[in-house]
């Protein structure tokens, strides 16, 4: 397990709502994931700014991406098609063994690729979130694009997400992103990004490593 933590601050006011714009003015408070890495990749990356927090009902995220070149594969609305897309992710794991975790793949249109996996890459792509649960939106500028969404502490006490230790309530989870470029022959190579760095020599997000851990404060 990563020892890289991130804490998720309580609101106790009107419930976050969810424009896609992550302008709320309850973002203010949140704490600021900023230490994204793309270890095989040699070119620096653009700013990537997380952000999460919690009141009585939801966990709340939000990305806002600098990109000014957002690619979007629009050939279907396949979960394929948005597994070839630039898009942000979050895994969260139900135990160490990652038996099993799931898994929110979200596009800038936003459409949502969500995933029951197992170890191995076993993926269960025709599992879905529950219904009424997950709410994604977002918004694409000139030069950025934000994802802002809120799932229901519900389905995550369901799915056994969210588990409690002496110092409280805490998730096990990765975040992540895929950049799409072109190379000159009109090929889209991914540049990986993620939170925490799993020290592997290849690309990959699906192995323990890859996951930090989620505090909720009180």
């Amino acid at each position: 397990m990563n020892n890289s933590e991130y804490k998720v601050k309580h609101i106790a006011s009107q419930p976050l709502a969810i424009t896609g714009k992550c302008d709320a003015t309850q973002w203010s408070v949140a704490n600021k994931l900023e230490d994204f890495v793309s270890p095989w990749d040699t070119a620096s990356i653009r700013p990537i700014v997380f952000r999460a927090l919690y009141d009585s009902e939801f966990f709340y995220f939000s990305f806002k991406v600098r990109d000014g070149a957002v690619f979007t594969e629009l050939k279907d609305d396949s979960k394929a098609s948005i597994a070839e897309s630039d898009r942000v992710e979050l895994f969260i794991r139900a135990d160490s063994k990652m038996s099993p975790y799931y898994c929110l793949e979200m596009d800038t249109k936003p459409r949502i690729m969500d995933f029951k996996a197992m170890p191995n890459r076993d993926f269960d792509l025709s599992w879905n979130w529950p219904e009424g649960e997950l709410e994604v939106r977002s918004e694409i500028l000139n030069d950025s694009f934000s994802v802002e969404g809120r799932i229901s502490l519900q389905s995550l006490e369901e799915l056994q997400l969210l588990k409690k230790d002496s110092e409280g309530t805490f998730m096990e989870i990765g975040v992540y992103r895929a950049k799409y470029k072109t190379d000159d022959a009109g090929h889209n190579h991914p540049t990986w990004i993620t939170w925490v760095d799993p020290k592997t020599p290849e690309p990959d997000f699906h192995i323990p490593e890859s996951f930090g851990v989620f505090r909720f404060e009180f």
